[in-house]
C-alpha cells in the first residue's frame, strides 16, 4: 500500500506527463513507461488465472491502483493516445465499476484514443457491446442505475459507427431495464406501466428490431402493443 506522499507525488508526475502529452501523440514521460511496467505486470498475472471469476476479482483488486493516472488524464489530459486509459476502460467494466468506466470512455471517445491491438473493436462498440452484454446477462442490477448506464452509452456512442447487432444489443438492453426485465424469456407484469412509459419502452425495443430482426424482441414488442391498444381504447371510453 502506497503511503501519502508516495500517492502524491506519482498524482503529481502523472499530471506533468498529461499536460505535457499532445493530442494524437503517444504518451512519453518515465510516469508513462512505470504504469506500462505495471500493466505489462498486471497483464501476465491475469493471464495466468484460469477462472473468469478470479480474473474479475483479480481486476477489482488492482483497478484502484491506476487511480492517480486516470484522474489526471481526466483533468490535465489533451488526448494523447495512452494504452493504460483505454486499458482501464475495459478493466473498470470487467470489475462492474460501469460509472468509472463510462467517466473514461467520455474521454477516450472525445480524443479518439485507439485500443490496443488485440482487442480489435473501437472504444465505442467496446463500450456499447460490454455494458450492454453486462446487463443482459445479469450482472448489472435492474432499476433506474442500470437505466442510467444504459442510456450513458447511447448518448457518448450515438454518432459513432458500429454495427448494427452491437447497437441493436443496447437499445434492447435499455427497453429491457425500462421494463425491469433482464432475460429474454421474463415477461413482466404489464400493467404496473403507464402509457408513456410503455410507448418509451416500445421505441427502444423497436429500434432494436429494425437494427437486428433476430435480436428476441418481437413477443416483447407484440405484449407492449397489445398493452398500449388497451390502454388507449380504456382512455376513449372514459371521455
Amino acid at each position: 500500500m502506497p503511503s501519502p506522499a508516495q500517492r502524491h507525488r506519482a498524482r503529481a508526475m502523472a499530471l506533468k506527463a498529461q499536460a505535457q502529452s499532445e493530442h494524437g501523440q503517444a504518451v512519453e514521460s518515465s510516469a508513462y513507461d512505470l504504469m506500462l511496467a505495471q500493466l505489462a505486470e498486471h497483464r501476465r498475472r491475469l493471464h495466468s488465472i484460469q477462472s473468469i471469476q478470479q480474473k474479475i476479482e483479480v481486476k477489482r483488486q488492482i483497478v484502484s491502483e491506476y487511480d492517480a493516472w486516470i484522474d489526471a488524464a481526466l483533468q490535465e489530459g489533451k488526448g494523447a493516445q495512452d494504452l493504460v486509459i483505454t486499458t482501464l476502460m475495459i478493466w473498470h467494466i470487467d470489475a462492474g465499476n460501469y460509472g468509472r468506466a463510462l467517466e473514461i470512455g467520455a474521454y477516450v471517445l472525445v480524443h479518439g484514443l485507439q485500443m490496443a491491438d488485440q482487442y480489435r473493436r473501437s472504444p465505442a462498440v467496446v463500450l456499447i457491446d460490454e455494458i450492454s452484454g453486462a446487463y443482459l446477462r445479469g450482472l448489472v442490477p435492474a432499476g433506474s442505475e442500470a437505466v442510467e448506464f444504459l442510456q450513458a452509452v447511447d448518448r457518448l456512442t450515438i454518432t459513432v459507427d458500429a454495427p448494427d447487432q452491437a447497437r441493436a444489443k443496447l437499445k434492447k438492453a435499455i427497453g429491457y431495464a425500462l421494463l425491469g426485465k433482464v432475460k429474454t424469456g421474463e415477461a413482466p407484469d404489464l400493467d404496473k406501466f403507464d402509457q408513456p412509459a410503455l410507448e418509451a419502452i416500445q421505441h427502444w425495443l423497436g429500434t432494436a428490431l429494425g437494427l437486428d430482426a433476430n435480436c428476441g424482441v418481437k413477443k416483447d414488442l407484440e405484449r407492449i402493443e397489445r398493452r398500449i391498444n388497451a390502454l388507449r381504447a380504456a382512455g376513449a371510453q372514459s371521455t
